[in-house]
């Protein structure tokens, strides 16, 4: 028995978004090797983050907007907040929620409009994890550079085993998977994750279990050094294991390089908040818990870029650039945008959707209210409906001549006898 790690995550949120951050990476690096010659995954992160904060820039630029408006709504709802403040009854909880809300409606934003980019980020950050740990599950051309040597490891006696000692050797996590019933390609693929994990010391131990492959396995591996680094990093290592290896070997350059991955993730996270126009203002609580943040964040990258895949932290840092130059960019045209002309379009659309909402109510309340009546009013009874025609009867029988009723009793008249 051994595990597996290389098979796509199947995960039932992160799985699919997973796979489609890996189909689109895995057109980018086929136009890289086919077109441009370039066969390296850092190459091919770096384009797909720029591609991706593309795609979403629209997203960007409405959050955008609602930070500069936000700033401009300001002072109207620190109005609000000190109207109501202290008071902790049901009626002036709603009545400051209503206000609130009238406030978001007329400068024609959400009060949820900063938490959109979040939403989005977060999956996509943790979906690429799964990518970045496992290329060769979700680029062709990555997992195509294993298939020479996966034949020849497949085709040599026994080397399941040899396979399981060797994971077990190099400590390589995996998920379980039975070699007595399991299909080729599910074997195949366990042999290139495990392949893929190793370390420089794994290729090594390969070459001497498998010593009549030793041509293959150089050929390999080499190509993979090509493939898989980024500044003599290999971008499925983490940071705390490349220090720790080259601490070892005495690689201070590459510990110093490994280093500077989660610094500079640090930095150009830091970078990014600065220029970044912020919506809350002011001492209230909201506006402490936008300052917390913004000091968290950046230390939450600084510490969480030393344990994930170099490859993530890669991404992590191109994305921050790429925010900051689109930020500039931003920043320049909303100095020169006019605001209130925006707010006051804002304002007739609420004005237009409140109309819409009043009359459906009026509406409503008619239709509320004609149904109430109908409810309302008592039925009659035989007694009072012969009464009734009774009067009407009389009433026709004494019409003047020539009147519309004495016409009408004609006619009545007429038809009856017809009828008869």
């Amino acid at each position: 028995m051994s595990d597996i790690i290389l098979t796509a995550y199947d995960g039932a949120f992160l799985g699919p978004i997973a796979k489609l951050l890996g189909y689109i990476m895995n057109i980018i690096y086929s136009f890289m090797v086919n077109v441009l010659g370039i066969g390296n995954i850092s190459v091919t992160i770096i384009i797909f983050t720029i591609v991706i904060y593309m795609l979403l820039f629209p997203i960007t630029y409405k959050q955008q907007k609602f930070s500069k408006l936000s700033q401009k709504m300001q002072p109207e709802l620190q109005k609000v907040r000190k109207k109501y403040q202290g008071k902790k009854d049901a009626a002036s909880m709603q009545a400051m929620q209503d206000e609130t809300t009238k406030i978001y409606e007329k400068y024609g934003v959400s009060a949820t409009g900063s938490c959109v980019s979040m939403i989005i980020n977060l999956p996509i950050l943790l979906a690429l994890y799964r990518v970045f740990y496992n290329v060769p599950a979700y680029i062709g051309g990555v997992k195509d550079q294993f298939m020479e040597l996966v034949n020849g490891i497949m085709a040599t006696p026994n080397y399941q085993k040899i396979m399981e000692d060797i994971a077990s050797q190099l400590n390589i996590n995996t998920v379980r998977v039975d070699f007595t019933v399991s299909e080729p390609s599910v074997l195949s693929n366990y042999v290139v994750d495990t392949l893929y994990a190793m370390n420089s010391s794994g290729w090594d131990l390969l070459k001497d279990k498998f010593s009549s492959l030793t041509d293959i396995i150089v050929s390999t591996q080499n190509n993979l050094t090509d493939i898989n680094q980024f500044l003599w990093m290999n971008i499925s290592d983490s940071p705390s294991r490349i220090i720790r290896v080259g601490i070892d070997n005495g690689s201070y350059l590459l510990v110093f390089l490994a280093l500077m991955i989660p610094i500079t993730s640090y930095l150009t996270q830091v970078l990014n908040i600065k220029l970044m126009p912020q919506a809350v203002n002011g001492d209230d609580t909201a506006s402490k818990q936008m300052k917390m943040m913004n000091k968290i964040m950046p230390l939450f990258s600084l510490f969480f870029c030393f344990s994930i895949p170099v490859g993530l932290g890669v991404y992590w840092i191109i994305s921050a650039v790429v925010r900051v130059v689109q930020q500039i960019c931003l920043n320049k045209h909303f100095e020169k945008i006019d605001l209130d002309s925006i707010i006051q379009a804002n304002q007739e659309k609420a004005r237009k959707k409140r109309e819409k909402r009043g009359i459906a109510t009026a509406q409503m309340n008619n239709a509320a209210r004609i149904n109430a009546r109908n409810i309302d009013k008592p039925k009659m009874s035989e007694r009072e409906r012969e009464q009734m025609l009774e009067k009407a009867e009389q009433k026709r029988n004494s019409a003047k001549a020539g009147s519309m009723s004495a016409k009408a009793n004609l006619v009545k008249k007429f038809n009856e006898k017809n009828t008869k």
